[in-house]
């Protein structure tokens, strides 16, 4: 919790140019590290098993920086995607490797639905992944809502699987996206039965000015 003093005095190193300070920062990711306490919550209600979802890095991007910096130009993902609207809106994904996307479904299989052939298993994979991603995408949404006291309704959820840089084609051009920020959240998502943990990014793309309103309203600028 910060200190009114501390807010006060730290309030003016916001850049409108979309630049936060480490203060700003440390803000959000305490917002995000409640959403992931909220969707670890969701997915051992959904698996029935020990979740837990770490953030151990939030940041600020340029949009322009996001291909370079997440994925190779070439690099297939999958990203579970949905738009956000309010008094303050934009594009929400939840991106991971399609290795890692893989392996999530295997678990979610091997949990609910026991052995399956390949062809029923890539028949369901998307339906399962849309059902993980909108939890894990709804929980983060739902804790920034709560923090700035402002309901944030949403699409429906869907899946892509392409390059980064020609999924945030598809976004901008399908929403009209112009915002030219994102706030980057690394995830690392543990099963307490897979010893590997499932490593993606939860990417913010606020549409244009909705930063500046989601600081205001987090009483930061």
């Amino acid at each position: 919790m910060w200190l009114a003093s501390e807010i006060g005095d730290r309030k003016m190193e916001y850049d409108e140019l979309g630049k936060l300070s480490p203060f700003h920062l440390d803000v959000i990711r305490e917002t995000v590290n409640i959403g992931a306490g909220n969707a670890a919550t969701a997915l051992s209600q959904l698996l029935g098993s020990v979740v837990t979802m770490d953030v151990p890095k939030a940041e600020l991007v340029s949009i322009y920086e996001l291909t370079d910096r997440y994925a190779s130009p070439t690099e297939l993902v999958c990203a579970v995607y949905l738009r956000f609207e309010g008094e303050i809106s934009g594009n929400m994904l939840w991106i991971m490797s399609e290795e890692t996307a893989q392996e999530l479904v295997n678990i979610l299989i091997k949990k609910d639905l026991g052995d399956m052939l390949q062809d029923q298993i890539d028949q369901i994979a998307d339906s399962l992944l849309v059902e993980v991603g909108n939890i894990v995408l709804s929980s983060f949404l739902n804790a920034i809502s709560a923090m700035i006291n402002c309901a944030l309704p949403v699409t429906v959820p869907a899946i892509a699987h392409d390059m980064l840089g020609a999924i945030l084609d598809l976004l901008a051009a399908y929403y009209g996206m112009t915002g030219e920020v994102a706030i980057i959240s690394e995830t690392k998502l543990c099963v307490a039965s897979n010893k590997n943990s499932l490593g993606g990014h939860v990417m913010l793309l606020p549409d244009p000015q909705s930063l500046s309103t989601l600081l205001s309203k987090l009483g930061v600028l």
